[in-house]
């Protein structure tokens, strides 16, 4: 017998483990479409004119490769006690939070909870968070958490000026306000017409703004209370926000109990590494009578169809896609993992838990400053929580210099002092050798008495709920995770065939590094010579991503998509500011995500809406019509390709160069990347700039709706105007509270390139467009395909209409929860066609599972022919009964179906069947009956009765 070695290799990761089908199955599927080979698919579905010329041309690395490579970049990183301070802290992790949250694809692979039937467990915890917020800051409306705390303070802003009666114009920014939020409240407030007074708290003219924002405790430490302040400003109409640390707020008054009307801050403290800026969650709480103006998510309280407790997102008319161009935010990612985890820390810790934290804390900083007053130092302020300042005089860089040699990051401050803001990981060690930095030989013993006023000092309980009391034994904490997580439909259960999201493999060894303390630990500003690892990532990161976009710079300071579009546009205004041109209308396709004409807004500009073509392209004589008549305003426009239809439309060079003849610069938003990697550049097909949702294509975790990352691609004349920040300059001001955003899960994305290799890249996008037209071409006899291409495909999603059969009762909404019976998460409802799905399976969905879904969708069509044809009563069938719970099955059964068919339906897995512990859940009654933070325990007895 001759002897023939195998091809086949192991360690190939693009072919083997990111991508699902199989040779085999590909040329299946490649028969069922009707396409002889995968780039005969490609060409009848990618029109040849936009195709790019050239090869993405690295070669891949294996697993083992990759995490080697890792290692080699992580040790360029210095791990330092940074005691910087400024809104960033070391923390300890909870081996239990890590192991079993952080990195746990239960978690970290869930969708934002839009289908809330299968996201109970991750929004029992988001209410355990807003639950957490509420009861330190004294404010009773909490949201689910907002992308940094310079963010937040710029919603704030923004709130204060819908809400406040006052109308003044100007917003009043204390000067102990972080520098980073200061910066990012100055950003916001140029295209609205704001004006930003900032200056010492005892300044404010009350009269003058129509909102204040005070830091609690302030960038140096300074504690004072604000209630006099907060008193002027409601006498003259205005909202008093608070800027806080959950932490100090342990021991100290709450903002709530001065009057405040908004507090904001970040939870990053509370068990979240601090990943040189992020990801972190960002908390928000207001007073009741403004709730229906507060940005981002909240979780609510319901009842499902039996009327057991259920939880929901509430308030849901408030998101961006809904209001559009009159959107009060164009937020729509939350920082959701992050925010379970700090909601975990409180659990884990309980309320005596933190406190203890908070006052060792505290009393370890009342002891160094009286060590070093003592030693002849003169310390600032004179009440603290955990910072201080010590001033140094002409001897700060000898101090800076002699602490860094000892392992630790001091705060420069100004050009005779520095700052010192202990942490939770401070020990004895880092205290000793930082004394020994001033040389101080003594030990510092920890005080005896708080260095805060009594009249600051905090009366009040917080997490008074029993889930923050709960047994803490890892057994008992270990088995809560774990019963939350069951509750959960995520992608380590089942495809996530959500159209625009890109629910694609979020490979583990991608995911190994972010939690390496080389890259967790380090503080944001950090000397730039101890992150030469995180540059390294950052500099490959930023110039394989142009490779791949035609784009010749990017910035990775956006952390969400909605953030890398606001800062796009920026970029396009701040170069017609340049330019001396006053250019503010911007065209958007009615089609657009709703995030578009909300960034647009943010970004002072007016929003002309552009008709679509009875195809679903763009209408081109409308586009035209339209830039014509805007003229020298024409400041941009916005388009998704290929569209938000799921096509690839042939006229995108024509929008674009219309666009330019009218002096517009073209945004192409990257949210379909995912059906261009490797096949269409979209800075060579006339784009300037783009955001790219790293969370979708370049495979970060969607982690239950956050964190995502949105970083901005533009052409080489845009790029002196990207966004800059006070730590590492630039002359435009920052949209996020770090430089590089959240830079830890730039390492996700990183290794994902690295892995797949650019050939890797290009076939995954092939594939993610045959696993589309493989869905489109089995269903399409059952389901009519909306928008297919001029040859009959569709680009990596496909839009399927059901609309026809609401004549006999049956929605979008029926399908998605029958859907949940088989154990999947629904596609895209209702977007960007009302009463529609859309599709959009990604390149590492197997056959098998493909298959499945298939499957699904045809029994849920077989169940709606029963109906129309009088089997079945339009009330009382399988569809308007769904999902069903193990409770339906013991029930008593009087429905016209059997119960094997209502829970076990064909798709379904008998084994290892999902089922969803809630029935449909009442949106209507949960906004009727608006429930934000956790009820008391009586309330779910009293719901099971």
């Amino acid at each position: 017998m001759t002897w023939t070695p195998t091809d086949y290799d192991p360690y190939d990761f693009a072919n083997r483990r990111h991508i699902g089908p199989s040779p085999d199955e590909m040329r299946l599927m490649l028969q069922a479409v009707g396409a002889p080979d995968l780039d005969a698919l490609i060409a009848e579905t990618v029109p040849g004119s936009i195709r790019q010329g050239t090869a993405l041309d690295w070669a891949p690395l294996a697993e083992h490769e990759l995490l080697a490579r890792m290692r080699g970049v992580a040790a360029k990183n210095r791990v330092m006690a940074s005691l910087i301070g400024q809104g960033y802290h070391g923390t300890v992790t909870p081996p239990v939070i890590q192991r079993n949250i952080l990195e746990n694809p239960a978690w970290y692979t869930a969708y934002t909870p839009y289908q809330p039937e299968i996201a109970q467990g991750r929004l029992e915890a988001l209410l355990n968070y807003q639950t957490m917020v509420a009861d330190l800051t004294g404010l009773p409306i909490a949201n689910a958490s907002l992308l940094d705390e310079a963010t937040a303070a710029a919603e704030a802003m923004a709130m204060a000026e819908r809400v406040a009666k006052s109308k003044a114009r100007a917003f009043f920014v204390d000067e102990g306000c972080h520098p980073q939020t200061i910066a990012v409240i100055r950003t916001r407030a140029l295209p609205l017409g704001i004006e930003v007074l900032v200056g010492p708290a005892n300044s404010l003219e009350a009269s003058r703004v129509f909102g204040a924002i005070f830091q609690y405790p302030g960038t140096y430490g300074e504690l004072r209370d604000f209630t006099p302040e907060i008193e002027a400003l409601h006498a003259a109409g205005a909202i008093a926000v608070v800027a806080t640390d959950l932490l100090a707020l342990c021991l100290l008054k709450e903002p709530g109990a001065m009057g405040a009307d908004i507090a904001v801050g970040s939870s990053q403290r509370f068990g979240v590494p601090m990943g040189f800026g992020g990801p972190h969650a960002a908390f928000f709480s207001c007073r009741d009578e403004f709730k229906r103006a507060m940005p981002g998510r909240i979780v609510g309280v319901s009842i499902d169809a039996k009327g057991n407790k259920a939880y929901r997102l509430a308030l849901q008319t408030r998101e961006q896609h809904i209001r559009r161009e009159k959107a009060t935010s164009n937020v729509c990612t939350a920082q959701a993992l992050l925010a379970v985890m700090a909601s975990f820390y409180a659990v884990f810790h309980g309320p005596r838990g933190l406190r203890a934290i908070a006052e060792k804390l505290h009393l370890r900083t009342v002891g160094l400053a009286d060590l070093l007053r003592k030693e002849g130092a003169k310390v600032q302020p004179g009440a603290f929580f955990d910072t201080i300042t010590v001033e140094v005089g002409v001897g700060q860089a000898g101090i800076l210099a002699a602490a860094e040699q000892r392992g630790i990051n001091l705060r420069k401050v100004g050009r005779d002092r520095v700052g010192i803001s202990l942490d939770e990981t401070t020990d004895d060690g880092v205290i000793a050798r930082l004394l020994d930095a001033f040389g101080i030989s003594e030990p510092a013993s920890p005080a005896t008495q708080p260095g805060v006023p009594e009249a600051l000092l905090r009366r009040t309980e917080y997490l008074t709920h029993p889930v923050f009391h709960m047994n803490r034994a890892e057994s008992e904490m270990m088995r809560y995770m774990r019963r939350l997580s069951d509750r959960d439909l995520a992608l380590d259960r089942a495809m996530i065939p959500l159209g625009s999201c890109t629910m694609k493999l979020n490979a583990a060894a991608e995911m190994m590094p972010v939690t390496w303390p080389e890259f967790g630990s380090l503080h944001p500003f950090a000397p730039a010579h101890q992150a030469a690892g995180y540059a390294e990532v950052i500099e490959d990161l930023s110039e394989k991503l142009c490779q791949i976009t035609g784009y010749d710079a990017f910035s990775m300071q956006p952390n969400s998509g909605a953030q890398g579009e606001y800062a796009g546009l920026l970029t396009i205004a701040a170069f017609h500011r340049a330019r001396g041109e006053e250019r503010d209308i911007c065209l958007i396709p009615v089609s657009a995500h709703g995030t578009n004409p909300a960034s647009a807004q943010m970004a002072g500009m007016k929003v002309v809406v552009v008709k679509s073509a009875p195809n679903g392209d763009i209408d081109i004589e409308d586009f035209r019509a339209k830039a014509e008549a805007a003229g020298s305003r024409l400041a941009a426009c916005m388009i998704t390709y290929p569209s938000t239809h799921g096509v690839f439309e042939e006229t995108v060079r024509e929008i674009c160069g219309i666009t330019h003849e009218f002096g517009g610069q073209v945004y192409i938003d990257g949210a379909n990347m995912n059906a261009m990697v490797g096949l269409v550049r979209p800075g060579s097909i006339g784009g300037d700039v783009s955001h790219l949702n790293l969370h979708k294509t370049f495979a970060i975790p969607h982690g239950g709706g956050g964190p995502g990352m949105g970083p901005i691609g533009v052409k080489s004349h845009l790029a002196p105007y990207l966004p800059g920040h006070p730590e590492t300059g630039g002359a435009e001001g920052p949209v996020s509270a770090a430089p590089y955003g959240s830079a830890s899960i730039l390492l996700i994305s990183w290794a994902y390139c690295l892995m797949m290799g650019g050939a890797g890249l290009t076939q995954a996008t092939k594939v993610a467009i045959l696993n589309a037209n493989y869905i489109a071409a089995r269903l399409k006899g059952a389901y009519p395909v909306l928008f297919m291409g001029n040859r009959g495909r569709v680009a990596h999603e496909c839009i399927l209409d059901p609309r026809a059969f609401a004549e006999v009762g049956i929605t979008v909404d029926d399908i998605a929860k029958r859907l949940i019976d088989n154990g999947f998460h629904a596609p895209t409802m209702s977007w960007p066609v009302a009463g529609t799905l859309m599709v959009e399976p990604t390149e590492s969905e197997t056959k098998a599972e493909l298959d499945r879904f298939i499957t699904a969708m045809l029994a849920i069509r077989a169940e709606i022919a029963d109906v129309a044809e009088g089997r079945m009563p339009k009330d009382n069938n399988p569809l308007k009964h769904a999902p069903h719970t193990v409770e339906d099955l013991v029930a008593e059964w009087d429905r016209p179906y059997s119960r094997e068919q209502g829970c076990f339906p064909p798709a379904s897995f008998r084994v290892d069947k999902y089922w969803p512990p809630v029935g449909r859940v009442d949106n209507v009654w949960g906004d009727r009956n608006l429930t934000c933070t956790c009820p008391p325990v009586e309330s779910y007895a009293e719901a099971a009765e």
